[in-house]
């Protein structure tokens, strides 16, 4: 069976089309929840066809966040198509390097890159590599490699804002079996004593990491409590309703003297029944037949 070719949408809502980015969510035109969820399923049959295609790559932890960059790039975060080093963007941190192919999908329902181009996901000198480089894709704030590192980059990030009297905003993905990591409670301690209010955390929490569930290999329960204890403002919802995610990013903008931690409760491999739950696909890449399996799903 041939691989199924990656395109954008025909039927891609008229107000939020492939292509569509919004430079000031306030003012441009604004997607529904409905659009939203339009979106969402289109980055999930991207994300299941590059990976496809690619031989390689990470499905499980890339389809449990789909809701959250999905909110983020089409109504909360300020940033210019045109102009993707703008300085007064707020930043988007991939600190779960290894879903990549989540952001390389979301950069190009925006627009900042060719569909097409997600073909190219891992191969020689393409720009999209199996973790992400800021020197080369265009929307791409951090380099990714070793798990741990974002919530550190994005405590610098926000710091300069501070210093260079700038108004933007650091959002930082982490995964949650990251938070086995030493550096990123470093990070937290560091973020609550320099109360950096411009900074929002989200956990992708969903329950597995490479070697099988959080609560076998790390327990990190009472998450929400670690948090707090660090000096964070604690928001908990279930990640993948939209709804609940603008909602928890809106009193977020409000909180002031202390970060923000949003804990995303999500489904691992999330929108394919056989990647649901299941610790196998953290990094295993679908059989022909199982991409035709979960395309159909996600019709």
């Amino acid at each position: 069976m041939s691989l199924p070719k990656l395109n954008s949408s025909s039927s891609a809502p008229a107000d939020v089309g492939a292509g569509q980015a919004f430079s000031s969510p306030a003012k441009a035109r604004t997607p529904s929840i409905e659009d939203m969820r339009a979106i969402a399923k289109r980055l999930r049959r991207h994300i299941i066809t590059m990976i496809s295609q690619a031989g390689s790559g990470h499905p499980g932890g890339s389809l449990s966040a789909v809701e959250i960059v999905t909110a983020l790039f089409f109504k909360v975060l300020r940033h210019r198509l045109a102009d993707p080093c703008w300085p007064e963007r707020d930043r988007f941190i991939l600190s779960k390097g290894h879903a990549a192919p989540l952001l390389y999908a979301v950069l190009a329902e925006c627009g900042y890159l060719p569909v097409e181009e997600l073909a190219t996901l891992r191969q020689m000198d393409s720009r999209l590599q199996g973790h992400t480089d800021r020197a080369c894709t265009p929307g791409v704030e951090m380099s990714a490699g070793a798990l741990g590192q974002g919530l550190s980059f994005a405590i610098g990030t926000a710091l300069t804002a501070r210093l260079n009297s700038q108004d933007y905003r650091v959002y930082a993905l982490l995964g949650d079996g990251e938070c086995d990591e030493g550096q990123v409670w470093e990070a937290a301690m560091a973020a609550a004593h320099f109360k950096i209010d411009n900074l929002v955390a989200i956990v992708d929490n969903n329950g597995i990491q490479l070697d099988g569930w959080n609560r076998d290999i790390m327990n990190l329960e009472p998450f929400n409590k670690k948090w707090e204890a660090f000096g964070w403002y604690v928001i908990e919802v279930d990640g993948h309703d939209l709804s609940q995610l603008l909602d928890a990013f809106e009193r977020a903008r409000s909180v002031k003297g202390k970060p923000t931690v949003i804990i995303a409760h999500t489904v691992k491999g999330k929108g394919v029944s056989f990647m649901e739950n299941n610790p196998d696909f953290h990094g295993k890449v679908p059989t022909p037949a199982e991409v035709k399996t979960a395309l159909e799903e996600l019709a």
